[in-house]
């Protein structure tokens, strides 16, 4: 998801840090990371990883660009960071909504609500439903599904500090929830998704129908899986091409052009008190 989006745009060379717990090196970790073209690996992670690509050490060069999620001390290592280079995101704890009607599956809901609770204490797993029976069935599939869950601890946690199941009016209100909440993942799990589609202005990204878990997005759909959260997807997009492009202004005067200008430009430049500039202007006007 990091490497493909750089290799399209050209990215020269490529650097991942991968954290290796127990001091074992996951092989299928490399094997993903050759397929994807990244070009050296090295075995560090956490806080320390991001410094040591920002500013260098002995033996891990500094980089000008780090992409990628983490825990929080990542993020707020990525947060501290910036500026000296450049960065993707700051990622949050995972984030789930999901707008259903009478048409979705209880079971099929309940269980997407536990697949973003499962990662963190934290995560944030939310349903809106203009169905009072809809809610009552998710949840009892809750109470139901939960004890057989390997991660029930964390899941029970995440909903119970961030979780909710909320009736709203139609589903245009919970639309308007939902670029208010502006999470990482929505689903629409609804008859007609495409009719919805328009209203959702703010999100990471958006899953249509009852076939389209957010659990494929984690691994094998979607464009790309590294999300704004935290409300950013007010203002951020998911990872892409774009984030390894940048642009330079080019500014080209003929002679005419400076003589007119120049005249803007030493009047400007007179009034800010910058005679520098204004005469630097002016003898090119002459």
């Amino acid at each position: 998801m990091n490497a493909l989006p750089a290799k399209v745009a050209g990215v020269g060379e490529l650097i991942m840090v991968v954290p290796t717990p127990g001091g074992e090196r996951n092989p299928l970790v490399l094997a993903a990371a050759h397929v994807a073209g990244v070009d050296r690996v090295y075995a560090i992670g956490g806080a320390q990883a991001i410094g040591a690509l920002a500013y260098g050490t002995q033996s891990i060069r500094q980089v000008d660009k780090i992409v990628g999620p983490g825990n929080a001390y990542v993020a707020a290592a990525k947060r501290r960071v910036f500026g000296v280079v450049g960065i993707d995101m700051i990622a949050g704890p995972s984030e789930i909504l999901v707008i259903a009607d009478d048409t979705a599956n209880p079971e099929w809901v309940a269980m997407d609500l536990f697949s973003q609770a499962e990662h963190d204490e934290v995560a944030q797993a939310i349903l809106l439903s203009p169905s009072a029976a809809m809610i009552a069935a998710v949840a009892e599939s809750i109470a139901r599904l939960l004890p057989a869950m390997p991660r029930r601890a964390v899941i029970a946690a995440s909903l119970g500090k961030r979780g909710a199941l909320i009736r709203v009016r139609d589903l245009v209100e919970a639309c308007a929830i939902a670029n208010s909440i502006a999470p990482e993942h929505i689903e629409l799990a609804v008859a007609d998704p495409d009719v919805l589609l328009p209203l959702i202005q703010h999100a990471g990204a958006i899953f249509l129908g009852h076939y389209t878990s957010e659990s494929l997005g984690d691994y094998c759909a979607g464009p790309n899986h590294v999300l704004p959260t935290a409300r950013s997807a007010r203002f951020s997009s998911p990872l892409g091409v774009y984030d390894f492009q940048k642009r330079s202004s080019l500014i080209a005067v003929s002679a005419a052009g400076a003589r007119t200008l120049g005249a803007l430009a030493s009047t400007l430049a007179h009034g800010e008190g910058l005679i520098a500039h204004a005469r630097a202007a002016e003898l090119r006007i002459k």
